[in-house]
Order: structure tokens, then sequence, then C-alpha cells
């Protein structure tokens, strides 16, 4: 009876200390998201103008220069350039980009650029949610940021030098897109 007892109360202690995982996790993130509203509303006056906001379940485009054209369709497709940060409140560590002047005004290195514009169907992709709602509606010409919390990036897991549920920011240059 008293094994049963002892089995019992360890039990309870594992489903509150989840339980009390689950609270952090979802307090990184609610933290990560109002730092990304706090800088959406730093950045979101340009000189005389302000700025677009577009969001889309978890992602957060900020519209720096509006494009022309047909807007993404979440089954279209779409070629850009890129960058991709880790989001400390600004964009902090740049850890991926083919996007040329970016790399050299930052001293990003690495031993086989790849300078070529990504290109990719978005029914077909596996690009990490936030990316992927981020992008739905760009237009040909577009120069925007998209910012998400870890929920909608890598989650639980570390990706490179990308800490697990970290927020992310990419930098992106919309090329061209088509919905065809």
């Amino acid at each position: 009876m008293k094994s049963k007892i002892r089995i019992s109360a360890l039990l309870l202690m594992c489903l509150a200390g989840s339980a009390c995982v689950k609270e952090k996790l979802e307090a990184t993130y609610s933290s990560q998201e109002s730092k990304i509203d706090s800088y959406i509303e730093k950045n979101r006056v340009s000189g005389t103008d302000t700025l677009r906001v577009v969001r889309n379940g978890g992602s957060n485009r900020l519209v720096r220069k509006e494009g022309e054209g047909e807007e993404l369709d979440p089954q279209g497709s779409v070629s850009f350039y890129y960058a991709g940060y880790i989001f400390t409140g600004s964009a902090s560590t740049m850890f991926v980009t083919n996007h040329q002047s970016t790399a050299e005004s930052s001293g990003w290195s690495v031993t086989d650029p790849d300078y070529e514009i990504f290109e990719i169907n978005m029914k077909d992709t596996e690009l990490i949610e936030g990316l992927h709602k981020g992008l739905v509606g760009v237009r040909a010409g577009e120069e925007c940021e998209i910012m998400f919390s870890g929920k909608y990036g890598f989650g639980n897991k570390t990706f490179g030098i990308i800490p697990a549920n970290s927020a992310l920011l990419y930098k992106i240059w919309v090329v061209g897109v088509s919905n065809d």
C-alpha cells in the first residue's frame, strides 16, 4: 500500500513539474511576443511614413517598402533574398543570409557563399511555420521584416547556433511572386 502511495506521489510531482515547464515556456513565448510588439511600435514610423504591419497566425510582418502586383497566396511561389537573425528585442545574431550586401556589411563570412535567389513553392516547402505565415501576402519588390516567437520557429529544438525556443526575425527582399 505504501509503495502505491509513493508511486502516486511521484507521478503527481512529475505531472506538476511538466506543468511548470509548460507554464515557463508559455511565459517565454509571451515575453518574446511582447518584445516583437514593442519593436514593431518603435519601428513603425520611418521618416514621415507609417509602415504597414501584417499579422498572420503568430507571425508579424513589418513592411519597409511596398511591393507591386499580386499578393502571394498560401499555395503560390515566391523568390526572395533573406537574412535570418535571432531576435532578442532587436535583430541580434545573424545566422543565415543569401543577400550579398547584408553579408558584406555585417562581416559575414562563409567558405562557400551562395547568394542565389531562394525560390520556393509554398505548398511544397517545409519552411518553419512563422516564416511560412509571414510570407503569405508579400508582393514582388517588397522589403519587409518577419518576426515570430520560438513557438512558430524551431520550438524546443536547437538548430545550429540558434538556441531552442528562440524568437526569430527575417529580413526579406521579395524578387517575384506567382500564384499560377
